[in-house]
């Protein structure tokens, strides 16, 4: 009895495999072309970035990424096709919920890999690029998916997350072929302006590196405390850190010679300072103190004259007062 049970069990399964094999066998079939078409698909995602101009290592990460997502759906396409009473939304629901639970554990990691994904398709800068991010500034070498290297100027690697590049405000400093240049200066309030701004502007003009258009210019930005306050200002191409050091270093060596020849002065910031304590009559009296004292007039007196006619007068005083003390005893 037992054992007629078991074997129609088995015959039950055989019947069943039989049953599956015909769309076991398609299903294969389907699966073994979907990794065929993933192949295609990886290379030509790599193709595509490549002519980007994205880096190889980007390239073959996009090309794995895209080659993933269509093994992922073929193997969804052969699952539904050999097991029929599963359909393909309870395996898009099964992953559904996998995804959330596998999203909330690798938050950090998923949002790095977005955004690493965006920054590769946008290309708000290319390798070779020098971006200026937070405190970090230097050169782009790579884009990962989880992170982007930057070489300092100072040959450090950083590796900054991608998250942060895609949400916080990067600047391209080589973006564009020109780059503006700045650097202030001050000349004595008695030179001429105009003539101060044609030295400047010629200076910059016989400058190495420096662009003939945009025209360079000089312009005045502000009465300081030691004079007059200008900022030259001029254009270079590339714009490199290298080349932006150079053509500053030239352009203010220059200007200074050329101002220094033409006879105008760069002054220095000065100060005055005026003390007051025990040197005039009124210290003590904050009402009758000065910070300076007014053009035209006298200073008054110093102390230690005022302080001396004080005693000298209580000296004469008392002379006077002994001498009438004599009279009186000799009357």
């Amino acid at each position: 009895m037992i054992f007629s049970e078991a074997l129609g069990r088995l015959e039950g399964l055989g019947r069943s495999a039989a049953a599956l094999l015909p769309g076991l066998a398609v299903a294969l079939v389907l699966f073994g072309l979907g990794l065929l078409i993933a192949r295609g698909v990886r290379a030509a995602v790599r193709r595509a970035a490549t002519l980007r101009e994205a880096s190889p290592g980007s390239a073959s990460v996009l090309g794995r990424i895209a080659g993933g997502m269509t093994i992922l759906v073929s193997f969804l396409v052969a699952a539904s096709v050999a097991f029929p009473s599963v359909s393909a939304a309870d395996l898009f629901n099964l992953l559904g919920i996998g995804g959330v639970a596998i999203g909330f554990a690798f938050r950090d990691v998923l949002q790095n890999l977005l955004a690493g994904i965006l920054i590769l398709l946008t290309r708000p800068f290319i390798i070779g690029d020098q971006i200026r991010a937070g405190s970090h500034e230097g050169t782009v070498e790579d884009v990962w998916v989880r992170a982007t290297v930057l070489r300092t100027y100072d040959n450090q690697r950083v590796l900054i997350p991608n998250a942060t590049l895609f949400v916080d405000k990067i600047t391209v400093i080589t973006a564009h072929d020109k780059r503006r240049l700045a650097f202030p200066l001050t000349i004595g309030n008695g030179d001429d302006m105009k003539e101060a701004r044609h030295v400047i502007v010629e200076a910059l003009r016989r400058t190495e590196g420096v662009l003939a258009e945009p025209a360079p210019e000089a312009l005045v930005t502000g009465l300081g405390a030691a004079g007059v306050d200008m900022t030259a200002r001029f254009w270079i191409d590339p714009p490199r850190r290298r080349d932006a050091m150079d053509a500053l270093d030239h352009a203010i060596s220059n200007v200074k010679d050329a101002l220094t020849a033409a006879g105008i002065d760069l002054p220095y910031p000065t100060s005055q300072v005026l003390l007051h304590d025990q040197t005039e009559a009124s210290d003590g009296d904050r009402t009758r103190q000065r910070e300076g004292w007014p053009a035209g007039k006298s200073p008054p007196r110093a102390r230690w004259k005022v302080l001396r006619e004080d005693w000298d007068d209580v000296q004469r005083r008392d002379a006077e007062r002994r001498g009438s003390e004599g009279k009186d005893e000799l009357a």
